[in-house]
């Protein structure tokens, strides 16, 4: 009996990272049909991914220390409570700038709840019981973007785009309810204090630069309030790493970048993420408007990608036990690349299965990868540093992936401007996505400044000194 309420607190967990990882993906399916009610063109939307992602870089740093400072259970739970708030008011949007307000409050609630809910299982749960524990966890990572495109498509072209925002309610209300009744309220007995002027510069140089690049040349604002924004955002995060080299303990510690293993994955990671960031933007847009493809028929297809990820679990590990991590990683950037660029071949008139093939592959080669790179940035690092660690990498991929978004959207508008049309062709998204992979294929760069043996005790190749 006393193995059911250890069990659940994962479970519990899962539930709420389920709802997130969801939620994440059945939007990119809906995106154009969202574009057409809100009278927005699809271009403009990339502002409802990014501003959500750029919500979550902002939050996640003070995660942990509001997790230490007034428990677990108390933030976890008021973190599903914002994100369903978020959810609900995303659904009674009826205008792009209400959208993208309800992206920020459901970010707001996911970078609390995503990280909190890890450390809520690492507090309640034994360490004999953390390897069962953890594979609880992992599954709505697997299956949600598994399920997404294919329910956000169902729903959005046979009901209302709408209720893929509102299926988040009963979600909330029952995680909600089962973290009052099963998960303790743990709270640190002497935290450290929050770094709010980090906290201040980081998220003002990160929300400013980011949101600056999206909104670039599309006559939300003026040019003039657009250069001023971006000048005032690169200004504010190069205080930060003025003040983050000053104080004891920095919202993220640029000090960990001096171990080679991390600054590699960290710096690597995201010029890969950067190109892979733009799929779940350009892919959707491109099936349904340059093929035109309803959001069901392409959802059907573009969970290729993430069933190809889930394929990817059971051999990463004797890949790299075989091969290494700097020979994986090298070699894998340029594979993925090659099959991020192969989208731009891709024709109206290509068969469905030989699309689902291309992106299961590319899917499975890229789970490799990010396992690696996710892997290698703790290979050196002591036990001490892990949780700024987490907070650091969290925030970088985070990070990452807007900005992706940010430049698939960038480079179709310029290929557009350059054409001197207003409509989106099929040529604008096979330039996005060449452009794109030649920026993952960039970080190849970097994961040759390894050494040959990084990472080796991880890999199993060598035994742990």
């Amino acid at each position: 009996m006393a193995t059911r309420p250890i069990m659940l607190t994962p479970l519990i967990v899962a539930c709420a990272l389920f709802m997130e990882n969801l939620d994440s993906t059945v939007i990119a399916t809906s995106l154009p049909a969202i574009a057409r009610d809100l009278h927005q063109d699809p271009i403009s939307l990339k502002l409802a991914l990014t501003s959500y992602l750029l919500a979550l870089a902002v939050f996640i740093p003070a995660s942990g220390w509001a997790a230490d400072r007034f428990g677990t259970r108390t933030v976890f739970r008021s973190a599903i409570v914002v994100f369903t708030l978020g959810s609900i008011l995303c659904g009674l949007s009826s205008t792009l700038p209400q959208f993208v307000a309800a992206r920020i409050v459901q970010g707001c609630g996911g970078a609390m709840m995503v990280p909190v809910g890890r450390l809520v299982m690492l507090r309640s749960v034994p360490r004999s019981e953390l390897v069962r524990a953890m594979a609880y966890l992992t599954l709505p990572a697997l299956f949600g973007p598994v399920i997404g495109p294919p329910l956000g498509g169902f729903i959005t072209t046979y009901f209302q785009w709408r209720y893929i925002f509102w299926i988040n309610i009963p979600f909330g209300i029952v995680g909600v309810i089962l973290a009052s009744l099963f998960i303790e309220n743990i709270q640190a007995k002497s935290p450290p204090p929050l770094d709010t002027i980090g906290f201040v510069f980081s998220g003002f140089g990160l929300s400013l630069t980011v949101f600056g690049m999206t909104i670039a040349g599309r006559g939300f604002v003026p040019a003039w309030l657009d250069l001023l924004m971006l000048l005032a955002g690169v200004t504010s995060l190069a205080f930060y790493v003025r003040h983050a080299r000053q104080v004891a303990y920095p919202l993220l510690d640029l000090r960990l970048l001096g171990h080679r293993t991390f600054r590699a994955s960290l710096v690597g990671g995201f010029l890969f993420r950067l190109g892979i960031g733009a799929i779940p933007f350009v892919l959707p847009l491109m099936l349904q408007v340059g093929f035109g493809m309803n959001p069901f028929q392409s959802g059907s297809l573009t969970f290729a990608a993430a069933a190809g990820a889930m394929m990817m679990k059971a051999t990463a590990a004797p890949i790299l036990k075989r091969l290494g991590f700097r020979k994986v990683l090298v070699y894998n950037a340029l594979i993925c690349s090659a099959f991020l660029a192969a989208n731009a071949a891709l024709t109206a008139s290509t068969p469905g299965l030989a699309i689902v093939a291309l992106l299961l592959t590319g899917g499975f080669f890229r789970s490799l990868q990010f396992t690696s790179i996710n892997v290698l940035a703790f290979a050196e690092i002591p036990e001490a540093e892990t949780s700024r660690a987490t907070s650091f990498t969290a925030v970088v991929q985070q990070l990452a992936v807007s900005t992706g978004v940010a430049l698939g959207a960038g480079v179709i508008e310029v290929s557009q401007f350059w054409r001197g049309a207003t409509n989106l062709t099929i040529t604008d998204f096979a330039t996005a996505f060449i452009v794109v992979s030649l920026v993952s294929a960039s970080s190849v760069l970097m994961f040759r400044t390894l050494p040959q043996d990084a990472g080796e005790h991880l890999a199993g190749r060598v035994k742990p000194a």
